[in-house]
């Protein structure tokens, strides 16, 4: 089935108001399996919808109206569906029966005549009840093609869309999604190796998202059950899975979890609890990022005591016990000194792990490194390591973040190797 949403309403057009609608009906459309091949906004004006509404009706079998459904002369949505489709708008008795109720409650409000529209349908349409407002819906069937009318206000729209519509076009098949989260490759080189399953692909399907410091790729298939969705999405995932990167690292081994929610973060924070292991940072360029993303977690007292922010060599040598002629001989950007703030901060706190950041965030360079440029150390029961990273052509905000992505990713492979 092909849809097609319609969003009537000048005040979309003007940018008074933003079209939540229709990100909410293709994301619950896509979950019964209808697809949204268009989303359209037009003003409250009858000349126009009439044109949409010819096109519409050649290229798509579902045609979705939403606004334009009140008692003000510029609501003419139903109106003008009704003469496209050269039929009549007659009342739906059980949205003239709210009406009268609505308006007995209320001696105060004046019933005028514009009101009655509201309890309007197209002639031959299947209303559709409206819950928390008064401006009834509908669904009629000509010539092969479902209009359907919804209306403007999200709280009427979205009851009226999950309690009512739903279950009228339910096709048997759900779509069901799986979201890889991966770390350590930029898009273009994923695309790059994945470009003969995205070309050839039919169902099911992917596609990959860029986001600060990460990628990830959303599988999808329609199914009548999750069983058969699973069989699907682990036979793609794992051809995606068995794939090299051009360094020859596997995809397996950079693809850190599964979800729309869950980060780097997230994956170590549990691993260090189900492990029951304590951790630290000493950070300089962050400057507490990295210690703040794990506050962000209930119950993280559990792994995290406390640690360090030593922006300056002075502070660095003064809490973490580093010899101030050692930090000046190789600077503060620098693998001796990333080593030392993680064996430091580990040992003061006596922690499991011990992480460090040091660099330059920008936008000038530091100690004759390049803004971008990271050390991030990592200091542990079987030793020490640093890695460098090069987060050029960044703001100082997406440096920061993106070395603080690092740091959570080196301890995530060293609990793997633990």
């Amino acid at each position: 089935m092909k849809a097609e949403i319609i969003a009537v309403g000048t005040e979309i057009l003007t940018g008074q108001i933003v079209n939540t609608n229709a990100q909410f009906l293709s994301e619950k459309l896509a979950e019964i399996g209808v697809d949204v091949y268009f989303q359209t906004a037009v003003g409250d004006n009858e000349a126009r919808l009439l044109s949409l509404l010819e096109i519409a009706s050649q290229r798509s079998n579902l045609v979705i109206l939403t606004g334009g459904l009140g008692p003000t002369e510029d609501d003419l949505t139903k109106q003008t569906l009704a003469k496209f489709l050269g039929k009549n708008l007659v009342f739906d008795p059980q949205a003239q029966e709210k009406l009268d109720i609505f308006f007995a409650q209320r001696p105060d409000y004046a019933r005028t005549p514009n009101n009655e529209r509201q309890a309007q349908i197209v002639e031959g349409a299947t209303p559709l009840p409206n819950e928390t407002g008064l401006a009834v819906g509908g669904v009629s069937e000509v010539d092969g093609v479902t209009y359907v009318v919804l209306p403007g206000p999200p709280s009427e729209l979205k009851p009226m869309v999950l309690n009512q519509l739903l279950p009228k076009l339910m096709t048997g098949t759900k779509l069901y999604s799986r979201v890889l989260r991966f770390f350590g490759i930029g898009e273009s080189q994923l695309v790059t190796i994945l470009a003969d399953l995205i070309n050839n692909q039919t169902d099911p399907t992917l596609a990959p998202y860029a986001k600060t410091g990460e990628v990830t790729l959303r599988l999808s298939t329609k199914a009548v059950s999750q069983e058969k969705a699973d069989q699907a999405l682990d036979t793609l995932e794992n051809q995606i899975l068995d794939r090299q990167t051009f360094e020859g690292i596997s995809l397996r081994d950079i693809c850190y979890g599964y979800g729309e929610e869950t980060s780097l973060a997230s994956v170590v924070v549990e691993e260090l609890k189900k492990r029951q292991k304590s951790i630290t940072a000493a950070e300089s360029l962050t400057a507490g990022l990295f210690q703040a993303t794990l506050a962000d977690f209930s119950g993280v007292s559990a792994i995290f005591n406390g640690g360090f922010v030593t922006y300056s060599l002075e502070e660095k040598s003064k809490m973490l016990d580093i010899s101030e002629q050692e930090l000046k001989e190789h600077g503060v950007v620098s693998e001796f000194t990333a080593r030392k703030m993680a064996e430091q901060a580990r040992l003061k706190t006596q922690s499991d792990y011990g992480v460090s950041l040091t660099g330059v965030a920008g936008p000038d360079s530091l100690e004759g490194h390049p803004a971008g440029t990271v050390f991030i150390g990592l200091a542990h029961a079987k030793g020490t390591e640093v890695i460098k990273a090069n987060i050029a052509g960044r703001s100082r905000a997406d440096v920061r973040h993106i070395a603080v992505m690092h740091a959570f990713n080196l301890v995530r492979k060293a609990l793997l190797s633990d």
